[in-house]
């Protein structure tokens, strides 16, 4: 498999002397070109969400990514469209949703390791967002594409029955407070909406390093109707060998955290209309 480390010295190229800082009048987005601060705007009902956008520092190389790539690569949620996935990707290939890349150097390296398999991996970091453009473009990676904003919107009124082919959620926020749960991604609700997009044979992979919440998506993925444990034991999966190991993912296992991943395969039962109805 290609190195996808960063480049080094990943900066825009530019006049020496001329500052690559703008300031930019009220009111004016941050890249005219890129990412939106709230695609779907108040269209959708308000809910408890279980992510928090995060702002931080967007390098040159990351803005540049942005503005020069968003238009091609990127997608804003707005909930206002039916996305014709094939359109999206200039291919028939199999598709899987990625919610949550972080700064996409995992995302990057399995999309590089299977071309055949399109990824469309959604984030609300702006920095992240930023790097895995540079990343997909760097190393050719025409099967990534980049989606801003909330993923159940995606999920619910922009793709269709059966378009998905596979669904990966790497070490979401485990909201660790009691009062907090609520607020977790892999709940009961959200196993109905996925089922609905997902094709019958096609892959749920969750892993998490907080065990509370492992054992939370366990019960959850054992008890729904739409899925079956690809372990014959029931139990958690060993690391696949296709999901690389994080620069994140190393810190948790130095510290003593317990890694968990979870591989759960579509089903079509005969007590449930088929998905595509």
């Amino acid at each position: 498999m290609p190195s996808l480390a960063p480049a080094p010295g990943e900066h825009t190229p530019h006049t020496p002397g001329v500052s690559l800082r703008h300031t930019r009048a009220k009111g004016e987005p941050r890249f005219p070109d890129g990412p939106k601060a709230d695609p779907a705007g108040s269209h959708f009902e308000r809910r408890i969400r279980s992510f928090q956008p995060r702002r931080s520092r967007v390098t040159a190389g990351q803005a540049d990514a942005l503005q020069r790539l968003w238009p091609k690569w990127g997608l804003d949620i707005d909930g206002q469209q039916s996305l014709d996935l094939a359109e999206l990707f200039g291919n028939t290939d199999r598709v899987v949703l990625e919610i949550g890349f972080g700064m996409g150097e995992a995302t990057a390296q399995m999309a590089a390791a299977d071309p055949a398999t399109n990824v469309l991996a959604v984030d609300v970091h702006t920095p992240g967002q930023g790097h895995l453009l540079n990343l997909a473009d760097e190393h050719g990676l025409s099967n990534v594409r980049v989606a801003n904003g909330d993923a159940i919107i995606l999920l619910r009124e922009m793709l269709t029955p059966d378009s998905l082919d596979g669904l990966r959620v790497y070490f979401p926020d485990p909201w660790p407070k009691k009062r907090h749960h609520k607020r977790r991604l892999i709940q009961p609700e959200f196993l109905d909406l996925a089922a609905a997009r997902i094709r019958p044979g096609g892959i749920v992979h969750c892993a998490t390093d907080w065990e509370p919440y492992a054992e939370q998506m366990l019960d959850v993925l054992t008890a729904h109707p739409g899925f079956e444990n690809t372990r014959p034991d029931g139990g958690f999966a060993p690391r696949p060998d296709f999901r690389p190991l994080t620069r994140f993912e190393g810190q948790g296992l130095e510290k003593g955290h317990v890694v968990n991943d979870l591989l759960f395969r579509r089903v079509q039962h005969h007590h449930q209309p088929p998905t595509g109805a």
